[in-house]
């Protein structure tokens, strides 16, 4: 139970430490976010594109 909980603060310490600031976590969630909105788009042929989320850009 020991090395889960090692495990599972290690990851979380990595992932937190990728982003120092809200907004840095913010821009990758919005990456990740329209990245798979593309592949979605591509899988289904649908060519709309642009930026339809709103999110501000800092």
């Amino acid at each position: 139970m020991k090395i889960i909980l090692l495990i599972t603060v290690s990851a979380a310490a990595m992932f937190f430490s990728s982003c120092n600031t809200m907004i840095g976590l913010g821009r990758d969630m919005r990456m990740g976010g329209e990245g798979l909105e593309k592949t979605a788009n591509k899988a289904t042929g649908d060519s709309s594109g642009g930026d339809t989320s709103g999110a501000p850009v800092y």
